[in-house]
């Protein structure tokens, strides 16, 4: 990563460790500058406001997938390695981003019609899907007949719907174990016959 993507994402996590622990009206622009280690000037550069700090969700999302698809049995199906991921990835959305600001993100890329980071297909997140699917081919594993990249979208398409879902209902039930069990039903149109 480079020290430009380093800064980035250090006043993004800094700020999302903020809006966790003291919600996201209460944190100031301040409080996270402080928290990064950074100058205003540097905050400035890399984002506009407040605001723009919603859409970096999406991203640290993607360092979720990096740092645990190493932790991911190699031999394992591949639509069970695409189930585990999920939950893994939700179990930690729950334990970590509050439901607001998951909301927030979720609404915002309804109404903007400036970037849809959730559907970037240059994101790690994408790469990830896309290279687990591949391989699920290849090992005869998931429907040859179904196009990897109709496939990738599915997958992303169920996992959004699941994090919408959970958000609507106010968070009331076990997002991972939701998803681990939704998903498998849901992959089952995937999987080789």
């Amino acid at each position: 990563m480079s020290n430009r993507n380093q800064t980035r994402s250090r006043i993004a996590k800094a700020a999302w460790e903020l809006f966790r622990r003291k919600g996201y009206q209460e944190t100031t622009i301040s409080d996270i500058i402080e928290a990064a280690g950074t100058s205003r000037g540097t905050f400035y550069h890399y984002f506009n406001g407040k605001d723009e700090l919603l859409s970096t969700l999406s991203y640290m999302f993607d360092d979720f997938y990096r740092e645990n698809l190493p932790q991911i049995d190699p031999d394992m199906n591949s639509c069970d390695k695409l189930i585990a991921l999920s939950a893994s990835c939700h179990r930690f959305t729950a334990d970590n981003i509050p439901l607001e600001l998951l909301a927030q993100l979720y609404s915002s890329q309804v109404v903007t019609s400036g970037d849809k980071n959730l559907l970037d297909r240059n994101r790690y997140y994408y790469e990830v899907i896309q290279g687990i699917i591949d391989e699920g081919q290849r090992r005869g594993e998931i429907d040859p007949n179904i196009s990897s990249y109709d496939a990738v979208h599915y997958y992303a398409i169920c996992e959004r719907a699941i994090i919408y879902d959970w958000c609507i209902a106010g968070g009331g039930y076990d997002l991972a174990g939701f998803t681990e069990s939704t998903l498998r039903r849901m992959l089952d149109g995937l999987r080789a016959k």
